[in-house]
C-alpha cells in the first residue's frame, strides 16, 4: 500500500543494502544528519545515471551540509554493484529497494503501481527525523541538486 507522505511527516524507518550489501539505517542518522532520499526510477538508464553522478558531484557540498544523499530504486544489490561500478561511483551510496518489491517506495508515497517503479523524487530528513522536503519530478526530468543546496543551506 503507497502511503501518502508530506512535509512534517515523520519519516518511517526502513533498512535496505546498498551496492556493497552493506546495510543502511535511516534512524541509525536521526540526531546527527540529514539525509536526502533521492528515488530513481531504474539503474541502467541514461537519465537515473545523471541524477546518481550529480549526488556523487556533490559529496562534499553535502558533507558540508551535514547531509548523506542516498539514491534509492527497485533494482537488487547485484544490479545496483554492477551500476555503481560502471558510473564510476565512490562515495554515493545506492540502496536496493528491490524485495519486498518497492516497499521503502512505498513507505514514502512514490511508488508507481502502474509500472513497478518508484517515481523519480528527492525528499529530504532532517536530523529529528521529519520530511522537512518532498518533491517528486516529472519522470524524464533531472533533479535539480542547487535546489536541494539551497534548500538544505536554509534550515
Amino acid at each position: 500500500m503507497v502511503t501518502k507522505t508530506k512535509v512534517g511527516d515523520r519519516a518511517k524507518d526502513f533498512i535496505l543494502s546498498d551496492q556493497y550489501g552493506k546495510k543502511f539505517q535511516l534512524s541509525k542518522l536521526r540526531g546527527k544528519k540529514r539525509v536526502l532520499l533521492s528515488f530513481h526510477p531504474l539503474a541502467w538508464t541514461g537519465l537515473c545515471a545523471k541524477q546518481m553522478k550529480s549526488l556523487e558531484r556533490y559529496k562534499e557540498r553535502f558533507d558540508t551540509l551535514k547531509t548523506v544523499a542516498v539514491g534509492l530504486s527497485v533494482d537488487s544489490v547485484p544490479s545496483k554493484a554492477a551500476w555503481a561500478k560502471s558510473l564510476m561511483l565512490k562515495d554515493t551510496r545506492i540502496l536496493a529497494d528491490f524485495w519486498p518489491h518497492g516497499e521503502v517506495a512505498k513507505k514514502f508515497g512514490v511508488f508507481r503501481d502502474k509500472n513497478g517503479i518508484s517515481e523519480r523524487a528527492n525528499i529530504i530528513v532532517d536530523e529529528k527525523g521529519r520530511i522537512v522536503f518532498y518533491k517528486v519530478y516529472p519522470i524524464k526530468q533531472l533533479p535539480s541538486v542547487s535546489e536541494i543546496v539551497t534548500f538544505l543551506k536554509r534550515l
